[in-house]
């Protein structure tokens, strides 16, 4: 059998997180009753004029500024046309003469280990289109409007990815970027992230691209890598026995595993592209940008280099915690506040992680304070609660944020400090199990872990275990 090698390209749609839209003052917030979020401009009524939201240029330009891109110093839109329900003008404000981003790349890691660059042919402005609602109880649909006119940038790959696993690790480094940015939420589950997949496959050593098809439809990294694999067997298939690859478009259904058909592929002159006549070129000057270009934090690369080396933390720790914006965040205050960046680490990637796993709370929803973590870290260093009591106020504090000094206080939980009541309640649990005290003195030292055990219930888990060890062991080896 032949060897094929899959080409594929991206085009990334993202969501700005501009307060309005691109083009008019309309709300841009997620959700809302159908059609609230409108207006004339953005419903396409004859007579409305658009106005460029400043906004949304910054952002595109940070986003290309971060990704290595070179910045058109003067952009301008373009009429693209169509015709679909939910394109309420029957065209679409993009850009495609003169975008305002060209000839970036971003840096990856392979599945091999190895380094290589996906990269950017351009990143042009444009406005999202509306949605269809679909009634399923009968053949009619329904145009909801609220997402007409929300600020786009699309980030169009060039074709150098060769796998599902090249295809992931430049997605997430691009949300990364963008979220570092705080351009977009980049939350794929709402919308705000879209990646339409161009995949082609040819022989392997062959210098000509095969036919490529497009795959919308793909709001997950797992349905990503799914309808990767699925539209790479088809297509080899396809060739194998002896057919030919058509160009189109696919809808994936991450359900049923399978892409379908849903018109040609489109050229750039079927969209009979013109210039915008209702909207002025962009000219970014040299103050302009460099004013964008000094508002740039910090990078996730930059983060985690400085991590390792400023916080001696662990590296799978660092990757973890600097994955996410919210997360780095968090840990910065809280170390910040302690000066304790190893016990702030343990504490988000152990009790952190577990209840917003079981709570179903996504890491950007995580809502406590640094300053109530910072405090009860230091609890737990003053040794004036345990590290069980401990586990058990965090939960308060993760889902209520309450003030662990004031809930120690009030609910009694500090530490049984007084070595004369405690000798008193241990030697008490060693004359009451004999057999336990036997064992330990005939060599079986696990014994000593049920007296432990014992000597925490009866305290109401609030000795200090180390001091209970170090009593216990004091009176069985007199």
């Amino acid at each position: 059998m032949k060897q094929y090698e899959t080409v594929i390209g991206l085009e990334v749609h993202v969501e700005l997180a501009t307060k309005t839209k691109i083009f008019c003052s309309c709300s841009t917030e997620f959700g809302g009753a159908p059609n609230s979020h409108t207006c004339p401009v953005c419903t396409g009524m004859p007579g409305s004029l658009p106005v460029l939201n400043k906004q949304v240029v910054e952002y595109a330009a940070a986003v290309g500024l971060a990704t290595n891109c070179t910045i058109t110093r003067q952009c301008k839109f373009d009429r693209k046309n169509y015709f679909y329900p939910d394109n309420p003008q029957n065209y679409q404000i993009s850009q495609l003469y003169l975008p305002i981003c060209r000839n970036g790349g971003i840096e990856i890691e392979t599945e091999k280990g190895g380094k290589k660059t996906v990269g950017i042919h351009e990143i042009h402005m444009e406005e999202d289109a509306g949605k269809l609602v679909h009634d399923e109880w009968g053949e009619s649909s329904m145009v909801d409007f609220n997402r007409s006119g929300v600020p786009l940038i699309e980030i169009v790959s060039e074709p150098d990815m060769r796998s599902a696993e090249e295809v992931i690790a430049y997605l997430e480094k691009l949300r990364l970027i963008i979220q570092y940015l705080g351009a977009s939420d980049c939350k794929l589950q709402e919308g705000s992230m879209r990646a339409d997949v161009n995949l082609s496959v040819r022989e392997a050593g062959a210098a000509e691209f095969g036919t490529r098809t497009e795959m919308k439809n793909l709001n997950s990294f797992k349905a990503i890598a799914r309808a990767i694999a699925a539209e790479t067997e088809r297509q080899i298939d396809l060739l194998e026995s002896g057919e030919s690859v058509v160009q189109e478009t696919r809808r994936w259904d991450d359900t049923k595993e399978y892409s379908y058909a849903m018109r040609s592929k489109e050229d750039a002159q079927d969209y009979r592209y013109f210039p915008e006549p209702d909207l002025v070129p962009v000219v970014i000057d040299d103050a302009w940008l460099e004013r964008i270009r000094a508002a740039q934090p910090e990078l996730h690369d930059e983060k985690l280099a400085r991590y390792l080396e400023e916080f001696q933390i662990p590296r799978y720790d660092a990757e973890i915690i600097t994955g996410d914006k919210h997360l780095a965040d968090l840990f910065e205050a809280t170390t910040a506040i302690c000066g304790l960046p190893k016990k702030v680490s343990n504490w988000l990637m152990g009790e952190t992680m577990r209840l917003a796993k079981e709570t179903e709370t996504d890491l950007d929803q995580i809502s406590f304070s640094p300053e109530n973590l910072a405090k009860l870290i230091q609890l737990v260093e003053d040794r004036v609660i345990n590290s069980s009591v401990a586990k058990d106020v965090f939960s308060h504090i993760f889902s209520e944020d309450i003030d662990p000094e004031q809930y120690v206080e009030e609910h009694g939980l500090k530490t049984v400090a007084d070595d004369g009541a405690l000798r008193a309640t241990i030697e008490k649990i060693v004359a009451e199990n004999p057999q336990s005290v036997e064992d330990y003195r005939n060599g079986k030292k696990k014994a000593i872990g049920f007296l432990v055990g014992q000597t925490m219930k009866a305290t109401q888990g609030k000795a200090d275990p180390g001091m209970v060890n170090q009593i216990l062991t004091e009176i069985l080896q007199a």
